[in-house]
């Protein structure tokens, strides 16, 4: 992982609140987030200017006043990057650059240079050119035709040093290249799903916002090693590992992209690879850091942006994360309130037991915890059940192993259907009529 300051540009941050146009964050938690995405994409932030109006002008969006503000700065400080909150139409972006005399960037342009920072794997960069090229292609005239093959700085990194050289029917020639060779990795990548599929796998998305610790707990079930770091958008790249659960056949999770407000559907479309890994998922993981203050705009966020990618109606489980933070008081209060919702801290490794089970009962149709009997002549199948982890305890009898599973209802049903093993009755103790009642 490339170190996040290896390249630190000096900026002044643009928030104006516009009392016509509600932000998904109050104002505040908003700029913070926006100071975050900035230094993530290196900027060496000097200056901050927030103000308030009641509309966006058309010509600079911001006001005149407000402008002049920002060029004594941009000229005190000698700040050659003033980067917007907010989505800039090509036209304001150029108009305030002249104005400036300075770079200017928008909320749009700004995270795309992290994912041009994040992504490592070739489909990856793939889709990061492909959405810079589209975006920045509006804003030729500001700056495509002067800018040096070795120039950098943030916004300028990716789509490749010889597209800062060309013209707009070169990259309208470069779009066409890139789709061609996505679309034959999503081929490929469209073969492997349905080989999961046909192989019985179970597919287990984790979602949810930026920062969330989504990756962490993909590393926590999977026993991964990918990079996990406190920054926005440290994973990129959708990455898929198997997971043999106890009492399961093998889960598939993936780990996909965080979300984030006031984002583009059109943008998180060039990631075609994660939304295929999103809609091809048995089940979904949301997600939410507890700690965050704005964690219920931020839930709702991530769930209008998965109704707008039309994922929305795969089963969910909502996973409340870093609950080391709390105090035990506040846990037991929130679980309380809460009893459909599940509580972990993923780096600590807190309540990772429960949300295994649960995830075995969401994708298997329910669990079976019980005592089942299996005959000598079946010591494959008892050798199997312990390979897989279901076995909790065992007893011999007579011409008969008795044993104490937990199994996913799925897998429990080919047992019982190739005569293997009898039900004997729940943990509970409950005959066999009414386990198998239950269970049906």
């Amino acid at each position: 992982m490339p170190n996040e300051n290896s390249f630190l540009e000096k900026a002044l941050l643009v928030q104006v609140e516009t009392t016509k146009v509600r932000r998904i964050l109050n104002f505040e938690n908003s700029f913070e987030e926006f100071r975050d995405l900035a230094r993530s994409a290196g900027a060496n932030v000097l200056d901050e200017i927030k103000g308030k109006q009641e509309l966006a002008s058309p010509r600079y969006f911001i006001q005149k006043g407000k402008l002049e503000e920002i060029k004594q700065a941009v000229h005190k400080n000698k700040i050659g990057l003033v980067i917007f909150n907010h989505a800039l139409s090509p036209s304001q972006e150029r108009n305030i650059e002249r104005y400036l005399k300075a770079r200017v960037l928008d909320r749009t342009g700004l995270i795309l240079d992290i994912f041009a920072r994040r992504a490592f794997s070739h489909i990856g960069k793939l889709q990061v050119e492909l959405a810079q090229l589209s975006h920045l292609s509006t804003r030729l005239v500001r700056g495509w035709s002067h800018l040096e093959r070795q120039k950098g700085g943030i916004g300028l990194r990716g789509p490749g040093e010889t597209q800062l050289e060309t013209d707009r029917r070169l990259i309208g020639n470069r779009i066409k290249a890139l789709k061609k060779k996505l679309a034959k990795s999503h081929n490929q990548k469209s073969l492997n799903r349905y080989a999961r599929k046909k192989g019985k796998n179970k597919i287990v998305a984790l979602v949810g916002y930026t920062n969330a610790g989504k990756t962490t707990l993909f590393n926590t079930l999977t026993g991964g090693d990918e990079y996990q770091a406190d920054q926005l958008f440290a994973t990129l790249d959708s990455v898929t590992r198997k997971n043999l659960s106890p009492g399961s056949r093998a889960i598939l999770f993936t780990d996909t992209v965080g979300f984030i407000s006031e984002i583009p559907t059109e943008l998180i479309e060039s990631f075609k690879t994660t939304l295929d890994d999103l809609r091809s998922a048995d089940l979904l993981i949301h997600l939410v850091d507890i700690n965050d203050p704005e964690k219920d705009l931020k839930q709702k966020e991530v769930a209008r942006i998965l109704k707008d990618l039309n994922v929305d109606k795969i089963p969910q489980l909502l996973v409340n994360n870093k609950i080391d933070y709390l105090s035990k008081n506040k846990q037991q209060e929130l679980e309380f309130q809460h009893p459909e919702e599940l509580f972990i801290s993923a780096e600590k490794n807190i309540g990772i037991e429960p949300l295994k089970e649960k995830i075995l009962e969401r994708i298997s149709n329910g669990l079976f915890k019980g005592w089942v009997s299996i005959s000598h002549q079946a010591s494959a199948a008892r050798a199997k059940l312990y390979e897989e982890g279901c076995v909790r305890d065992e007893v011999i009898k007579d011409n008969e192993w008795h044993l104490k599973l937990n199994i996913g209802n799925d897998l429990l049903t080919d047992y019982l259907n190739s005569s293997q093993l009898k039900i004997l009755h729940d943990e509970n103790q409950q005959p066999l009529e009414v386990v198998e009642r239950s269970r049906t």
